[in-house]
C-alpha cells in the first residue's frame, strides 16, 4: 500500500509498503533518477519472508516533493531517511542502490545516528562511484532533459543506454518513470535541478569531493552487518571500487550478480532478490 511521510509540514515523502507494520524493518532507497517502483519485485519477496518493507521516492523524485532550492545533498537525502525511521520506531535494515546506497552508507556510518541502523545493503555502489561510469550515467540523464513524444520513444532511449537488457514488448510499465508535462512531452520523474551539481564547475567539484570525503569517513566507522552486492558488468562498481569498500569495511560480505549491470535489480531481480534475503535472514534477529 502506498504512505504518505510528512518530512517537513510542506514536504511530503511518498513510500509502498509491504508485510507487517510488527515485522523487522527493511528500507529500500532507489538509484539517482529511479523510483520506488523499482523495487517492487524484490521488495515482496523480501516482505513475505517476515519483513516490514518500505520503498520510497527520494527527494526530487517521482511523486515526494522537489525542493525548492535543489538542495539534494547526501545530508539532506540523510535527514529524510531519519524522519521515516523515527515515524516507525524501530531501526532499519537499509538496501540502497547507487545514490540510496550512499545515502545509506552516510547513516550506518554516522556516530550520532547509529542507532537507527541495524544492517546495510550496497547495491552496485562503494564509497564513491567510478568516475568514467558516473559520468555515462549523469549523460544519460542529460540527454532526455528535453523529453520524448512518446513512452516508446524514451524506451528506445533506455535500451540504446542498456544494450544488454532485452527490450520488453511492452512498455507502458515505464510510464511509472515519466511524467507528462503541458507541453504533452514524456519527461523522467525526477527534478532537473537534481542534476545541477554534478561537478558542472570548480565549486560543484570542490564540494562534490568534500562530500566523498564526509563519505569515507563514514565507511570506516559502519560497524552493522554490511553486505555489497556487484553487478559483474557493471562500470560504477568496479573491482577497484570493490577492494576499496572491502578493506574500509572488512567485515563486509560480498556478492556478484553474473550477467548484471550497475542496474542489477531491473537485470537479475530474482537472484539479487535471493542474495538480499539470504543476508537478511542471516543476520537480522526477528
Amino acid at each position: 500500500m502506498d504512505k504518505i511521510y510528512k518530512i517537513t509540514k510542506n514536504n511530503k515523502i511518498v513510500a509502498t509498503e509491504w508485510g507487517d507494520v510488527k515485522n523487522p524493518m527493511v528500507i529500500m532507497l532507489h538509484g539517482g533518477g529511479q523510483t520506488r517502483h523499482s523495487w517492487k519485485g524484490s521488495a515482496s519477496k523480501i516482505a513475505n519472508l517476515g519483513f516490514h518493507v518500505i520503498a520510497y521516492d527520494l527527494r526530487g523524485h517521482g511523486e515526494s516533493f522537489w525542493d525548492e532550492n535543489g538542495d539534494y545533498t547526501f545530508n539532506s537525502h540523510k535527514d529524510d531517511l531519519i524522519e521515516i525511521i523515527k515515524q516507525n520506531n524501530k531501526k532499519a535494515n537499509l538496501v540502497g542502490a547507487s545514490l540510496g546506497g550512499m545515502v545509506s552508507l552516510s547513516l550506518a556510518g554516522h556516530e550520532k545516528d547509529k542507532n537507527f541502523c541495524s544492517s546495510l545493503t550496497m547495491v552496485d555502489i562503494g564509497i564513491r562511484p567510478n568516475d568514467k561510469g558516473s559520468e555515462r550515467i549523469i549523460n544519460f540523464m542529460r540527454s532526455g532533459i528535453n523529453g520524448f513524444s512518446s513512452v516508446e520513444e524514451a524506451a528506445d532511449a533506455v535500451s540504446a543506454y542498456l544494450p544488454n537488457r532485452k527490450r520488453p514488448k511492452d512498455v507502458s510499465g515505464l510510464e511509472k518513470n515519466l511524467r507528462l508535462g503541458e507541453d504533452k512531452r514524456y519527461y523522467w520523474h525526477w527534478d532537473p535541478l537534481f542534476l545541477a551539481d554534478k561537478g558542472g564547475n570548480i565549486k560543484e567539484r570542490e564540494e562534490r569531493e568534500e562530500r566523498f570525503r564526509q563519505l569515507e569517513f563514514a565507511a570506516q566507522n559502519v560497524t552493522v552487518p554490511s553486505l555489497l552486492v556487484q553487478g559483474a558488468l557493471s562500470d560504477i562498481l568496479t573491482d577497484q571500487e570493490k577492494e576499496r569498500f572491502m578493506l574500509t569495511i572488512p567485515h563486509s560480505k560480498f556478492a556478484k550478480i553474473d550477467d548484471a549491470t550497475h542496474m542489477v535489480v531491473g537485470d537479475k531481480n530474482d537472484i539479487f532478490a535471493e542474495a538480499i534475503v539470504k543476508f537478511l535472514l542471516e543476520n537480522v534477529s526477528k
